[in-house]
């Protein structure tokens, strides 16, 4: 009975909260504001939602740099065409139960939102203080790749430059179109990400139409390969590639019909995606033969590509090639900065961050604040590399990436386990296969990721035995959660009323799906109305 009325005063507290917050939210609107505290409602569609999720991905990117990566480090295996497929699987399954949560939570906050209503408020915002960090590092490592293959490319006209000018002509490109209208961004997108695709399909035909030996070899789709004790160091490497699809739910406030345009382009993007990578990691094993593959990946490294498919096409494919490169890192830097963007306007909303973090543009409902904020620190990190004379390539693209690559995993693998804990609170929403099967699989599925992700970090970003750096960044994460769980212990002490609200949108409502209460004497609450008890 005890619980029955905690229950009961839990959810007086939260329809109070909710009602405030509409109050609150209905002189806003009415008001001469110069500032929104909503995102752009009905702007993207399913094909919009795709390109900001494949773009976060870049699989051109992936194709001519991750996968040479993967096949030059990790010698003892040529199961990376496998690897992908699998990993494409894994994501598949974690997306099921994801996107069955999108179509009762719809919220910017994505992996915030989520935690908060399975696992509760405080491990919400300490989920929110991994993301913030984690996006925010895969955003800024690739200014450091765009900049020197820009610089490389230049260099091959005969203009020379340093990769500063360029990583900041791409800084200032992004953080334009950054504060602009999303579906603007979403047809740069659709454009590049067309290209992109277009190319990648055109390669891998020239790669598997031209196979070493005259004939076109399985060896490297073997699922037997996964049994080798290297397929590990391999997922890790290869999940990297797929990191950004996911950004496709912080996108469901702007969506029309979020609850069907977020669901289908999630799976929709881990597919293309998926596809792309696995197909394209064959296709050079292929062209090379599998007895090849890995000495001419050393060999060649990120020009693997180029040179198999250089004899066999037009210079000027070759060329479109290099250029399309620069397009697709483009490409995932202005995916990955909305998806910033919208975390900050999301916590600035529900009071977790400064509620200037909360507004949107009056015109094009681009979260300004947030945005501004993320070039902002861009900028600063850019400029000092260039100062401290970095090797951008190393440590700011391959480090960087790779430490925010964690941070998006550890999110992965809670939000799993979040989804599980939200449809045993709330039965009958879904399926037993959306709400109970895939989400269990996809959560043990994740745990063995993240544990050899963990363990093999070091040799990821080739430090040696012993150094700070195999350890300290897991355990950064664990540090930023911690803060993030005081935080909000914190907010529900000094604030109830926004921790009242953590997790549960900006649309007033502090339940899930709950109607607005019925006020018969009064067409309006006061905000000093009498608030319930809670603990």
């Amino acid at each position: 009975m005890s619980r029955g009325r905690h229950q009961r005063r839990r959810d007086n507290y939260e329809q109070w909260a909710g009602r405030v917050l509409m109050e609150q939210r209905r002189s806003t609107v009415a008001g001469p504001d110069l500032i929104s505290s909503a995102l752009a409602r009905n702007r993207l569609g399913i094909p919009s939602v795709v390109f900001f999720g494949v773009a976060g991905a870049a699989p051109l990117t992936v194709v001519i740099g991750g996968i040479s990566t993967v096949y030059a480090v990790i010698s003892g295996s040529v199961a990376a065409p496998v690897v992908y497929l699998v990993v494409a699987a894994i994501l598949s399954l974690f997306t099921v139960g994801f996107v069955a949560m999108s179509r009762h939570i719809v919220n910017s906050g994505a992996f915030y939102s989520y935690i908060s209503q399975g696992f509760g408020r405080v491990l919400g915002v300490a989920a929110a203080f991994v993301a913030l960090p984690a996006y925010s590092m895969m955003q800024i490592g690739l200014f450091g790749l765009f900049g020197v293959v820009t610089s490389s490319v230049l260099a091959g006209l005969g203009i020379q430059t340093s990769w500063v000018p360029c990583a900041l002509v791409g800084w200032a490109l992004v953080a334009v179109l950054g504060v602009l209208w999303v579906d603007l961004s979403g047809k740069v997108l659709g454009v590049l990400l067309a290209l992109e695709i277009a190319v990648v399909v055109i390669y891998d035909s020239v790669m598997i139409g031209n196979p070493a030996g005259g004939s076109v070899s399985f060896t490297t789709l073997n699922p037997v390969q996964l049994l080798t004790p290297e397929v590990a160091a391999m997922l890790v490497l290869a999940i990297a590639g797929f990191v950004g699809f996911e950004a496709t739910v912080v996108l469901s406030e702007e969506a029309k019909d979020p609850k069907q345009t977020i669901a289908r382009a999630t799976h929709i993007s881990v597919i293309i995606a998926g596809l792309l990578l696995g197909i394209s990691a064959w296709a050079m094993s292929v062209s090379t033969g599998p007895a090849r593959i890995v000495a001419v990946a050393q060999q060649e490294k990120t020009n693997l590509v180029f040179a198999l498919v250089g004899p066999h096409v037009p210079e000027i494919l070759v060329s479109i090639g290099y250029v399309l490169f620069i397009t697709s890192i483009f490409a995932a830097l202005l995916a990955f900065h909305a998806a910033v963007a919208r975390y900050q306007f999301s916590l600035g909303r529900e009071g977790v961050l400064p509620s200037v973090w909360g507004y949107t543009h009056p015109r094009t409902g681009a979260p300004v604040v947030g945005s501004i904020a993320q070039s902002v620190l861009a900028l600063g990190v850019i400029v000092l590399y260039s100062f401290i004379n970095a090797d951008p390539l190393v440590y700011l693209f391959a480090w960087l990436t790779t430490i925010g690559g964690l941070g998006v995993l550890i999110l992965m693998w809670a939000a799993s386990a979040a989804v599980i804990a939200f449809f045993f609170k709330n039965p009958g929403r879904e399926n037993i296969w959306r709400s109970k099967v895939a989400p269990v699989l996809a959560f043990f599925m994740l745990s063995l990721v993240l544990d050899a992700t963990v363990i093999g970090l070091g040799d990821i970003l080739q430090v040696p035995v012993g150094s700070t750096f195999r350890w300290i960044f897991p355990v950064g994460y664990a540090v930023a959660a911690v803060l993030g769980m005081g935080w909000a212990l914190i907010m529900r002490r000094t604030r109830p009323h926004a921790y009242a609200v953590i997790g549960r949108g900006g649309d007033g409502r502090a339940l899930i799906e709950l109607p607005e209460p019925a006020r018969p004497h009064s067409h309006s609450v006061p905000v000093n109305s009498q608030m319930p008890s809670i603990r």
